[in-house]
C-alpha cells in the first residue's frame, strides 16, 4: 500500500499473481530502470541541497512505498490494461516536468504517485477505452480524492500540454532503447526487438500532435 497524506487509503487491487516477465511489455522494464536511476541520482542531490523543491509536493507520500517501481508499473499494466504506449507518454510527462520545474526532484517519496497519475492521463489521451480515476486509485494504492487532486495538479504543472507528437514519441522510444543499450542489456533488446516495434509507434500515436 502506498503511503498517503490522508487517513484512509484503499488496499491495492487484489488478484492473481502478476504476469510473468515474458508477458510484461519490454518498455515497462526499460522505463522502470530509467526511473530508478533518476530517483537514485535525485536522492543524492536532495541530500546535498537538503530539499526536494516545492512544485511536486502534491505527490509526496508520508514515506516511500515498499513496492518497487518495476512491480508497480507491472501492476498498473495488468489491472488497467492500458496500452504500452501510455507508459512512454507518461514518461514524457515526467521528463517535461523535470525540464519545466528543475528545482523539484522526482524521488522515492513521489515517484509512484507521479507514475500512476501520468499513466492515467496518458490513457485518457491515447486509449479508446479506459478505466476511471476511482479504479486507477485502487490499483495505485491511493485514495480517489488524492488522485483527483494529483491529476489536476499535474495538468497545471504541464500547462495542460498533454499531447505528444509522433516525432516526440519516437524520440522517447529511441532514448529509452539507448538507455538500455548503454547499461549492458543489448542482447536482451535484440532478442525482444526494438522498442519502437514493440509499441507499434505508428498505429499508436498517428493521430496525436502537439
Amino acid at each position: 500500500m502506498l503511503a498517503s497524506t490522508g487517513d484512509d487509503e484503499p488496499d491495492l487491487v487484489v488478484g492473481q499473481d502478476l504476469p510473468t516477465e515474458a508477458a510484461t511489455p519490454r518498455v515497462l522494464t526499460i522505463i522502470s530502470h530509467v526511473m530508478e536511476k533518476l530517483v537514485a541520482r535525485n536522492e543524492w542531490l536532495a541530500k546535498q541541497t537538503k530539499g526536494f523543491g516545492k512544485s511536486l509536493e502534491a505527490f509526496h507520500g508520508v514515506r516511500a512505498p515498499s513496492i518497487s517501481i518495476a512491480k508497480y508499473l507491472e501492476r498498473i499494466y495488468k489491472y488497467t490494461k492500458c496500452s504500452p504506449s501510455c507508459f512512454v507518454v507518461g514518461y514524457a510527462y515526467i521528463d517535461r516536468l523535470a525540464h519545466k520545474h528543475p528545482g523539484s526532484l522526482v524521488v522515492s517519496l513521489n515517484v509512484h504517485r507521479l507514475l500512476v497519475t501520468c499513466v492515467m492521463i496518458a490513457s485518457k489521451m491515447l486509449d479508446d477505452v479506459h478505466y476511471n480515476n476511482e479504479f486507477y486509485a485502487r490499483v495505485g494504492g491511493v485514495s480517489n480524492a488524492d488522485l483527483n487532486k494529483m491529476e489536476l495538479e499535474l495538468l497545471f504543472l504541464l500547462d495542460f500540454r498533454v499531447t505528444v507528437s509522433f516525432r516526440a514519441f519516437e524520440s522517447y522510444c529511441f532514448h529509452l532503447e539507448k538507455e538500455m543499450l548503454l547499461n549492458g542489456d543489448a542482447s536482451s533488446l535484440q532478442d525482444n526487438g526494438p522498442v519502437q516495434e514493440t509499441l507499434s509507434v505508428a498505429s499508436s500515436l498517428s493521430s496525436l500532435y502537439v
